[in-house]
């Protein structure tokens, strides 16, 4: 067996997009611009949410829970990023490198079983309507986001429990703005079988089940609307889940587009750049979505800022 030159590890380097010194400046304008929108946007929605009664809805509660987690999502990695590029470092702490898995874990399967509980909602709004107060109750609303984080609390402490078992090797670069996974996991010298079960694992069940919880919904929820006789019914039927649908396709559709990108170009500036699809566009353009598609939204924002004015 070879002799692998194994260190105690301290800190991790995130190589980010370009070490070219004049781009510096135009990516850390862009990403400060695109973090400030993001908060900014979500914050509005929930407070929007908050402050009309007519949004005090199962729908609008889950999707103040998604705004929430959009601006957890992206406050997770940006910053971190947009301080590295000020102090022209490109260094993160060991400590630092799991906590920021670990919440990277948490908010990134929080959006993704949200999406699939809206689908839930919407589901049971189009296709049993004259039993949806009793169904979607306040309680069941409650329990689903409180299920929610307990499974994703658990999955992202577990991974991050089976990385501080791996031991690393000198190069501890990684080709990434913030300490991905699966770049930290293929980072380590010892053997990484059970990490890789359980992201294989996490993937399957986390990321699978939820999308084909949210197929299952839509095939119902079309064959409803078909069902619909008039067109004006049709149409009011898939304007209550338009939004809520492209949101979906976003996102899946960027985090699907990441992992082909990265299988095929596995560089750092191709990778990260990918990356940044459905960990930073996404999440700033969900509030446009569901403002811009929603009329009661739409109102509830401008009486919101009217108020504030």
């Amino acid at each position: 067996m070879e002799p692998r030159n194994e260190t105690q590890v301290s800190e991790f380097l995130l190589l980010g997009f370009s070490e070219d010194p004049a781009l510096q400046p135009l990516i850390f304008g862009l990403f400060l611009s695109m973090y400030l929108v993001t908060v900014a946007g979500n914050l509005l929605i929930v407070l929007a949410i908050l402050s009309d009664p007519h949004l005090h809805t199962p729908m609008y509660f889950f999707l103040s829970n998604l705004s929430l987690m959009d601006i957890c999502f992206t406050s997770t990695t940006v910053p971190k990023m947009l301080v590295n590029i000020q102090t022209q470092s490109k260094a993160i702490s060991y400590a630092g490198c799991i906590t920021q898995m670990f919440f990277f874990i948490l908010f990134a399967g929080l959006d993704d079983l949200l999406l699939a509980v809206m689908a839930y909602d919407r589901f049971v709004a189009i296709c049993h309507p004259l039993h949806y107060t009793v169904i979607m109750n306040s309680r069941l609303c409650v329990q689903l986001v409180l299920v929610s984080w307990v499974i994703n609390a658990l999955t992202a402490l577990s991974h991050s429990l089976l990385v501080l078992r791996l031991s690393f090797c000198e190069n501890l670069e990684i080709p990434q703005f913030f300490c991905e996974l699966s770049q930290v996991i293929h980072s380590a010298c010892s053997d990484t079988f059970l990490n890789d079960m359980l992201t294989f694992c996490t993937a399957v069940l986390l990321g699978g089940g939820p999308l084909v919880g949210i197929l299952y919904s839509y095939s119902k929820i079309i064959s409803s609307i078909c069902a619909i006789s008039s067109a004006q019914g049709k149409y009011k039927a898939f304007s209550t889940c338009a939004s809520h649908l492209s949101v979906v396709s976003l996102f899946y559709g960027t985090s699907i587009g990441v992992y082909l990108s990265a299988r095929s170009a596995p560089s750092s500036v191709s990778t990260a750049m990918a990356t940044v699809m459905y960990t930073v566009v996404t999440p700033m353009l969900n509030p446009f979505i569901y403002s811009l598609r929603n009329t009661d939204m739409k109102r509830a924002l401008e009486r919101l800022l009217v108020h504030e004015l």
